[in-house]
């Protein structure tokens, strides 16, 4: 990817216009070269520019992605290394015109690939050489599709990731994971299954009518949620090039950035918690 080239550590900042973000200020002013990292525009569907924010951090091994919405949503990854889980948190402000004016906030976890995403350290040193640059994604992924059908008690989640705490605690009982995904989890990390299922409440979707489909507002229902990450680093580019006594030697030179766009099934107790899935 041009434009960017690893180097030393830069740091990022959000940029936010909706009232109800405005608690997050200290996030987008105060941003000194030790708290940031790195800011990206990039175009969405609409050919409107959204600015994305991506923070590392070497010692807990986790990087952030965060961007505002045009219609207002917070959207924010953040992934795990460490627990091979990622986390996508939105917080969509209220509906106005039918009297709700608090923001709502939903977390859905999935398993993390390591092959995803560059590594924590890797974006650490990561800068780019034209900040203000509107970027394309070089690879847009196949879209992917989640039905969740575990809702995690947010006090016991540290047996899948001792973040989701810090990160879903506004979500409560909205923080929604896959059986699957947590299967693979506790084989691949050697964690108790048992234990992580302890954190649990089971659900079957299956049995839900999707929120579109349902007429009464306080019945349960089968939520939809889209979501799309428009520009992230998915990969290193690696050149080669002679050392100094002209060994042919490789090293990093660069990026390969993607596009993903996913979509998420969960399990709402009323249609009041999908009332954008019309």
């Amino acid at each position: 990817m041009k434009g960017f080239v690893c180097y030393e550590r830069v740091r990022v900042t959000i940029m936010s216009s909706k009232a109800f973000i405005r608690v997050f200020i200290f996030l987008t002013f105060c941003c000194s070269t030790l708290l940031c990292q790195l800011v990206v525009n990039v175009k969405n569907k609409g050919d409107e520019v959204i600015v994305e924010s991506i923070h590392a951090n070497t010692t807990s091994d986790t990087v952030t992605l965060e961007y505002l919405n045009t219609d207002g949503t917070l959207v924010t990854l953040f992934i795990d290394f460490k627990s091979e889980a990622q986390l996508f948190k939105v917080i969509m402000p209220g509906e106005e015109e039918l009297g709700d004016t608090q923001p709502q906030t939903i977390c859905f976890i999935t398993r993390f690939s390591h092959s995803d995403f560059i590594s924590s350290d890797a974006m650490s040193k990561l800068r780019q050489k034209n900040p203000t640059a509107i970027r394309t994604p070089e690879e847009e992924k196949a879209p992917g599709t989640y039905t969740h059908d575990l809702r995690v008690d947010l006090v016991k989640s540290h047996v899948i990731s001792p973040h989701i705490y810090n990160v879903c605690q506004d979500a409560v009982d909205s923080i929604h994971f896959t059986e699957s995904d947590l299967r693979t989890i506790s084989r691949s990390l050697s964690k108790d299954y048992a234990t992580m299922m302890s954190a649990m409440e089971k659900h079957e979707p299956t049995k839900y009518a999707r929120c579109m489909d349902t007429q009464e507002i306080d019945r349960p229902c089968l939520c939809r949620f889209d979501l799309c990450i428009g520009w992230y680093p998915c990969g290193l580019k690696y050149c080669r090039g002679k050392d100094t006594v002209g060994k042919v030697v490789s090293y990093r030179c660069g990026i390969k950035t993607c596009k993903r766009c996913l979509t998420f099934f969960h399990v709402v107790d009323t249609k009041r918690g999908c009332l954008w899935d019309v």
